[in-house]
């Protein structure tokens, strides 16, 4: 049906709050990098008109740091580009604090969080191996 796949792998550790938070923001960079993933304006038998909702799936998994890490090596590896969440941007307020927080490190000490990707199905497959379905 999809010839991508929509994938974001949570770090297993945290709690339910930050994984949601986590999820909503990382959905977003995929829409904005791929705008054609949103639909056509829902409608109810009332005629209400309500947001336009993605078209695709969206698969969550979880891994745990160092399975997150390699996730994170292997998309830059293979050049997909990815939404990242780390962990220091829980402590900030605003997008130019996420950002400033974001650009204090490199892909070999970020304590990614959360990773977002949609690319070609088998490529996804390739780059989130070793994560789980979340639970």
């Amino acid at each position: 049906m999809f010839d991508t796949k929509f994938a974001i792998v949570l770090r297993q550790d945290l709690p339910v709050w930050q994984k949601l938070n986590v999820t909503a923001f990382l959905t977003s960079g995929i829409v904005a990098q791929d705008p054609d993933i949103i639909g056509e304006p829902y409608r109810d038998r009332a005629g209400n008109v309500y947001n336009r909702l993605s078209v695709q799936p969206v698969i969550v998994l979880s891994a745990d740091q160092m399975g997150i890490a390699a996730i994170h090596r292997r998309a830059l590896e293979r050049g997909v580009t990815t939404s990242l969440y780390v962990e220091e941007m829980f402590s900030t307020g605003f997008d130019a604090a996420n950002r400033a927080a974001f650009a204090q490190f490199a892909p070999d000490d970020a304590k990614v969080v959360g990773i977002a990707l949609r690319a070609e199905k088998k490529l996804v497959d390739k780059i989130v191996k070793g994560a789980r379905m979340h639970a």
